[in-house]
C-alpha cells in the first residue's frame, strides 16, 4: 500500500554545490533484465538532469540481485565512488528461495554501505508479480530507479551539510 501513497519518480532535481563532480556508481543486475533495465536507465537520466557529469558515472551489470552488494563494493574500493545505487528485481516465485535472496540483498547493501561509510542505495524491487515489477519500474508507480538516484543524492546533499 505504501506505493499507492507514494511516487517520488517526479522527484524534483536534487542540486548543491559540488553535484556535477561527484563519482556515481550504478550497479544493475541481469536477472528479471527487462524490469532492472528501466530502473538503471530511471537512475543514469536522473543523475544527469541532476547536473551528474556522464563521465563521472559508472555502470556495471552482475548476474542477479544477490550480487549486488559486492558490486557495489567492487565500484567503491576501485574506483573511489561517492555512493552507489543498486537495481535489482526479485519475483516472489513458489519456493522460499525469494525470502532469502531478498533478506541477503538488503542486509548486504546495508553492510556495504555502513563499512564503507559511503551511501549505497537499495534499489531493489521485491514483488509478488511480474505486473507488480512492471508497474514500479516506469509503470503506473513511476521508476524506483529514479527514486533510488534522488535518495543517493540526498544522501551525499546531507554527508556534505553536516
Amino acid at each position: 500500500m505504501a506505493t499507492a501513497e507514494q511516487n517520488l519518480s517526479n522527484h524534483p532535481a536534487v542540486t548543491f554545490n559540488g553535484v556535477s563532480r561527484l563519482r556515481v556508481g550504478i550497479v544493475w543486475s541481469d536477472w528479471n533484465i527487462d524490469i532492472t533495465q528501466n530502473l538503471k536507465e530511471g537512475a543514469l537520466q536522473f543523475l544527469l538532469k541532476c547536473g551528474v557529469a556522464e563521465s563521472n558515472i559508472f555502470i556495471h551489470k552482475v548476474p542477479g540481485s544477490f550480487e549486488l552488494p559486492l558490486g557495489a563494493q567492487l565500484q567503491i574500493d576501485k574506483l573511489d565512488v561517492d555512493g552507489v545505487i543498486c537495481c535489482g528485481s526479485v519475483i516472489k516465485g513458489e519456493t522460499d528461495h525469494f525470502h532469502y535472496v531478498c533478506s541477503a540483498v538488503s542486509q548486504g547493501v546495508k553492510d556495504v554501505a555502513l563499512k564503507t561509510n559511503k551511501p549505497v542505495i537499495f534499489g531493489v524491487l521485491t514483488d509478488n508479480t511480474k505486473q507488480q515489477a512492471i508497474d514500479r519500474s516506469g509503470g503506473k508507480h513511476g521508476n524506483k530507479g529514479i527514486e533510488a538516484a534522488a535518495t543517493l543524492l540526498e544522501m551525499l546533499k546531507l554527508e556534505q551539510s553536516i
